[in-house]
């Protein structure tokens, strides 16, 4: 995994999950789903970049 993709995978995560804190606290509806939309999308990228760090060890 490179380490800006990762960076980024794990950024959006943090950002994700304060939103959605943050929203549940204020009870902001649009701001919490955001926020877990958001959380979501970067485990989404950190699984992909993970799944090509996997196919390029199975063939240098």
């Amino acid at each position: 995994m490179t380490a800006k993709r990762k960076m980024q995978a794990k950024g959006a995560q943090v950002i994700g999950a304060m939103k959605e804190v943050v929203g549940r606290a204020t009870h902001h509806r649009k701001l919490q789903a955001e926020g877990k939309a958001e959380k979501a999308a970067g485990h989404g990228l950190g699984a992909s970049e993970k799944a090509k760090d996997a196919v390029r060890k199975r063939w240098p």
